[in-house]
């Protein structure tokens, strides 16, 4: 007698396989899509050398890669000349709030390794928990493994990963199968395949924990600081200058006023934080150009139109909810009761 259990779970397999070749199919028509794929880098090492050098602040994390990189290079002439490679893990943790160029220098690292010779194509795929992680049981995997083939010969950046380890959550989460799926790829393709994880510094540490496995896979760590508040100042001058704009010295100022008061700490915005004023500021010279005479519609000239001021900035600043910081009151001196 046929036991109904065997049909089930013939009818569940067969499921499990459409299920995957609908998705390698919507992959395949994806990438056919995709009829002009972007051109691939050809900037020499020094050319990406002074990409990373022009950027705003970042010395400490510009040393940590400078000193990757040369290790790199050294183990590549060893093996040259004959001599033993130190057996050592390309993949890498970066930990920092948001905003502080986290993803720049990955997509920098990739054209790197590419210029070197380390990886074929040094393309850069950013996903965060929802591009690996499935909604059914046999989708997770799935999901990673096509995330996985997309970044072959180039760098997977996986941005909150610590989102894929949830400690103490309750029912059935599928985030260990994304990392066990990733560990797996990782060994098997740690000649074509560099990963990097990113996050707050006390997550992801709490992440790593998470595996046995992590740890090891994991060898190097880089750390990227806050930005101060001159940088963050030169970070919303930036935005200006690309975008035809100019920060006048008073409006210098005020920002370095907003951005010295604005509260630090985990989850703190950096650069998106400079970004996000900076467009407020672009609304707020609007709304001041607009409230001019009729007669001077037309007839503004370019420095009108391209200066950002104080009161553009204070008004960014108010709008996102930062106030001005009210005096201490003054102590009332106590008087005996007569």
């Amino acid at each position: 007698m046929a036991n109904p259990l065997d049909d089930l779970l013939r009818g569940v397999n067969v499921l499990r396989e459409q299920v995957r070749q609908s998705l390698d199919s919507e992959g395949n028509w994806l990438e056919r899509l995709a009829l002009r794929p972007p051109p691939p880098d050809s900037r020499s090492l020094e050319e990406l050398w002074g990409e990373l050098d022009a950027l705003v602040g970042l010395e400490s994390v510009k040393d940590q890669v400078r000193a990757l990189v040369a290790f790199l290079q050294v183990q590549g002439e060893r093996l040259e000349r004959g001599l033993p490679e130190v057996a050592t893990s390309q993949h890498l943790v970066f930990l920092g709030n948001p905003g502080t160029g986290k993803t720049t220098i990955a997509r920098l690292l990739a054209h790197m390794y590419r210029s070197m010779g380390l990886l074929r194509k040094g393309h850069l795929v950013e996903v965060d928990r929802a591009g690996l992680v499935g909604e059914y049981v046999g989708m997770t995997a799935l999901k990673t493994e096509r995330v996985i083939r997309r970044a072959l010969d180039g760098v997977l950046f996986i941005d909150e990963a610590y989102a894929l380890a949830r400690p103490g959550q309750r029912g059935v989460d599928f985030g260990q199968e994304a990392v066990e799926t990733l560990l797996k790829r990782m060994e098997d393709h740690r000649h074509r395949l560099v990963v990097i994880v990113a996050g707050y510094p006390r997550l992801m540490h709490e992440f790593l924990d998470s595996n046995p496995g992590l740890r090891s896979r994991f060898a190097r760590e880089l750390i990227f600081p806050d930005y101060s508040t001159d940088e963050l100042v030169a970070i919303t001058e930036l935005f200006a200058q690309q975008n035809a704009y100019r920060v006048t010295a008073a409006a210098a100022e005020e920002l370095r006023r907003i951005f010295g008061r604005v509260e630090r700490g985990e989850g703190f915005g950096n650069a998106r934080y400079s970004r996000t004023i900076f467009e407020q500021a672009l609304n707020a010279q609007a709304l001041r150009l607009a409230a001019t005479s009729e007669k001077a519609l037309g007839h503004r000239n370019a420095d009108e139109l391209m200066s950002l001021t104080e009161a553009d900035f204070a008004v960014a600043a108010r709008t996102l909810g930062e106030r001005e910081p009210r005096p201490f009151p003054r102590p009332r001196r106590w008087r005996r009761a007569s």
